[in-house]
């Protein structure tokens, strides 16, 4: 019944959208999507990861997602780590997902934010998420 993930949510406070272009559309380089009049009236901004929708929404009160995050799919997870880390961007890297590299760091307002490669592991299996070909 599922197909899949349409978009993740996550909120961001009011006014900071030059600061989510700057990273997600400037350091990231994620395509921003234009949205719909209505919901633009609303203020936030909207990017394409892959497949996936990130909406990001202004709210009054804000407080950044710290556990909840987004898990974004690369093919090249040095490549994260040296960007993250020539814009003075802090991260860590986590092991405790044997079929993947991965990190975590934070959007400019806080938000947890999550990168995988899936990798090969001992015995021949892959993890259970492939990458699109890249060309």
């Amino acid at each position: 019944m599922i197909l899949g993930a349409h978009h993740v949510a996550l909120a961001a406070p009011v006014g900071s959208e030059p600061e989510l272009r700057a990273f997600y559309g400037g350091l990231l380089g994620l395509p921003e999507l234009p949205k719909p009049p209505e919901l633009a009236a609303r203020g936030g901004c909207w990017f394409l990861a892959g497949a996936l929708e990130l909406h990001l929404g202004t709210e009054a009160g804000f407080r950044p997602a710290r556990k909840a995050h987004p898990g974004l799919l690369v093919a090249d997870i040095d490549a994260v780590a040296r960007l993250l880390t020539d814009a003075g961007v802090p991260f860590r890297w986590d092991t405790a997902l044997p079929e993947h590299r991965r990190l975590h760091t934070h959007d400019p307002v806080g938000n947890r934010l999550e990168f995988l490669q899936p990798v090969a592991i001992p015995g021949g299996r892959a993890s259970g998420h492939a990458l699109p070909e890249v060309r």
